[in-house]
Formats: C-alpha cells, structure tokens, sequence
C-alpha cells in the first residue's frame, strides 16, 4: 500500500506566487496541501487544498506542523529550526527558494542561523534580508517540488 504524502505549508511567510505553484501541484497529483498561518489564506476550492488557522504567536504554526506531520510529507518553510525538527521526524523540507533540507545539510544550516542570532543579539549589524523571490528563484522551487512528489509521491 502506497502511503499518501501530506504538503504542509508554514504559510504565513510563504509568498503568494510559491502558494500557486503549490496549488497547481496539489490539484495535478492530487495529495493533500495544507497552509498553516495564524490568519486566514485564501485558497482555491479543492478536496486537496485547504487552511489551517492557528492562534497568534511565537512558533504556534510551527509547532502544529510538528505535531502533524508524519514520515515521507512535505513541508515547505524557511524557518530552519522548524526545518530540523520535520526532518527528524523523517518529513522532507523545501524552501520557498527551492533549496532542499536535508539531513546532511540542515545542522550546518542550523548552527549558521544560530551564530547570525548571536550577532544580531549582541547588536552587531548584519546584512539585510533575503533578495524579493526572482523567476529563477520560482523555477527552482517548481522544480525542487516536482523532484519529490515524484520520488516520494
């Protein structure tokens, strides 16, 4: 018996163009995507597609991700702590840049993250935020997500 993956989507920093790739890739392979911000997302009626509001606060979102996920899903997030613990849980992780978490890379990717906090705390001034989502950025993505839907889908 072929188990079906869930897409879980950390939703409330997930841009509207990423959402759309998503929608069309749920309703194509027809598996489950669920969007999971503390504010409501438009989403398009489908069986496949739907929105999980969580109350306002810190890593409330993430944690029911957490809690929900099972081995072999997909969560789409950049938030590398929420990251890690999907993928400890046997999930896999994407990026809205495409970049794919892995085992392999995400404790670097973790401990980098943590050093830049420490900067940022000690009142250090380190850069600015990520570049606007670009077509390249869109296509990686797109493919990214294509790569493990038909692997693990």
């Amino acid at each position: 018996m072929m188990m079906t993956i869930t897409i879980w989507v950390d939703a409330d920093a997930c841009p509207k163009v990423i959402r759309e790739i998503l929608f069309r890739a749920a309703k194509r392979v027809e598996r489950p995507l669920i969007l999971v911000a503390n504010h409501v997302i438009p989403v398009p009626n489908s069986p496949w597609i739907s929105c999980r509001q969580v109350p306002q606060g810190f890593d409330v979102a993430d944690n029911y991700i957490v809690q929900q996920v099972s081995e072999g899903d997909l969560v789409i997030t950049s938030d590398i702590p929420l990251a890690a613990e999907v993928i400890d849980k046997g999930a896999g992780a994407i990026s809205p840049r495409g970049e794919q978490f892995t085992a392999n890379n995400i404790r670097p990717r973790l401990t980098m993250r943590d050093f830049m906090e420490t900067l940022r705390a000690s009142g250090e001034q380190v850069g600015g935020g990520p570049q606007a989502l670009g077509d390249k950025d869109k296509m990686t993505f797109a493919n990214a997500l294509d790569r493990y839907l038909s692997k693990h889908g």
